[in-house]
């Protein structure tokens, strides 16, 4: 890490169907092993379920879902004199979304079912309809930085 230079922010390319990043930024989440072209194949699985079952744009139900999970604060640890303190931090909107986008996943990859794309798409749909395990973590996140806010002041 150079101590000279400012890095540049890297600005997600937008995926080649719908142009846009949001799109591209949630397949690379998706992506495993190096193999995008099944992690876009399991995305536009998911669009078109979306679209089936909500008769909706997914795009619209997506960018939804993103932004109800979306969270304000966060909580980090930080060690002072000797006791660790969960400390309230506001966050970024480009890093709440990749939080969310991370949290979305992780819930539908929780979720009962065999295929990834039906359980991407009705994690989805929860959220957007403000239910669902991501709504939740989010929610939790929430309390406890609403239960932290005393130690606000060791930022």
């Amino acid at each position: 890490m150079s101590r000279k230079n400012i890095v540049e922010k890297k600005i997600a390319k937008p995926d080649p169907i719908y142009r846009n990043r949001l799109v591209n930024m949630l397949v690379n989440r998706i992506l495993k092993n190096g193999n995008k072209s099944l992690a876009y194949q399991i995305f536009y699985k998911a669009i078109e379920n979306i679209k089936r079952r909500t008769k909706k744009n997914p795009l619209f139900v997506l960018r939804q879902a993103i932004s109800k999970v979306t969270p304000n604060v966060t909580v980090k640890a930080r060690r002072i004199g000797g006791s660790t303190y969960q400390i309230p931090l506001e966050i970024r909107s480009i890093q709440g979304k990749a939080l969310a986008i991370r949290w979305l996943l992780s819930a539908s990859r929780k979720r009962s079912g065999q295929d990834m794309a039906i359980k991407l798409s009705y994690e989805l749909i929860d959220a957007a309809k403000d239910n669902g395990i991501a709504i939740r973590k989010r929610e939790e996140t929430h309390k406890m930085a609403e239960a932290n806010r005393a130690f606000a002041h060791f930022r």
